[in-house]
């Protein structure tokens, strides 16, 4: 839970402006706002990176104001945009053992939990080069699997999918699938509003410091005037229900996903279609 908090940078810029939020366990949620919103503020304060000005942060009930940073990371772990920020190590095992220290594991249960997620992140013929070497692409999944070695209750991904193919954004799908099944909650920060609109069931937008709508992403992502507000665009389904109803099409205000439009046009073609038959 996220009790009134509010975050002033030390040259005085507000980035958070009295935020409320209640999290759930196993939820996907979406965090969504044009640049200096307070997205990235947002969630550096849920491991502690910052502090709130002022406020509380509960994570399992407890207040996590004078929890440790080392102590929040085991809980609340963040991938960031830009992998290279996150990765430091001399070589790819390294890293991931780096991830696993403050868990005061023995040499061999470090080893054997290393081996396995090199072996789960199919990194295990890089163990030995350096971080520094790796391709964009893998440099993004030795980050994720720093992160989700430690396997900690909450999830953060800061635009997963920027630069992302569809095989990479499918993949990437299946590994937030997984960690639901085991319970995890899953907060994604996306400038990408098709991915969000499609995959992510609850989303909260953001603009200039505060959370201007939290619901269903359905509900969220085609109001007209949230979307305006967000400095955001409607998603391209809701953008084609506007474009037919200026052309004179009847009844498309209930036209917001892809399969609703598709289902639309089919049933038009096919009435058009009986019409014609019938002259």
């Amino acid at each position: 839970m996220i009790k009134d908090v509010m975050y002033t940078y030390p040259n005085g810029t507000i980035a958070l402006i009295d935020i409320n939020l209640n999290l759930y366990g196993g939820e996907f949620i979406g965090i969504m706002g044009k640049n200096g919103a307070g997205k990235t503020t947002l969630i550096r304060t849920l491991n502690g990176l910052i502090r709130p000005t002022q406020g509380d942060i509960y994570i399992d009930d407890k207040n996590i104001n004078t929890t440790t940073i080392a102590t929040l990371s085991k809980k609340v772990g963040i991938i960031f945009q830009n992998a290279s920020h996150q990765l430091f190590a001399n070589t790819v095992e390294d890293e991931i053992k780096f991830s696993l220290k403050s868990f005061n594991l023995t040499k061999e249960e470090s080893q054997i939990r290393t081996n396995k997620t090199l072996q789960q992140f199919n990194l295990e013929k890089y163990r030995e080069r350096s971080p520094l070497n790796l391709s964009g692409g893998e440099s993004k999944k030795l980050a994720i699997a720093s992160i989700i070695c430690r396997d900690p209750d909450i999830l953060i991904f800061d635009e997963p999918t920027l630069g992302q193919d569809a095989r990479e954004i499918e993949s990437f799908l299946r590994l937030i699938e997984k960690e639901r099944e085991h319970g995890k909650t899953i907060i994604i920060i996306t400038h990408n509003i098709e991915f969000a609109f499609e995959f992510i069931p609850r989303t909260i937008l953001m603009a200039d410091g505060k959370i201007i709508a939290d619901g269903p992403t359905e509900k969220v992502l085609n109001c007209e005037e949230l979307i305006e507000k967000a400095s955001l665009v409607l998603p391209q389904s809701r953008q084609l229900s506007l474009a037919l109803y200026s052309m004179g099409f009847q009844d498309t205000d209930t036209l917001f996903s892809k399969a609703d439009v598709t289902k639309y046009l089919m049933q038009f073609l096919k009435n058009s279609s009986e019409r014609a038959q019938k002259r």
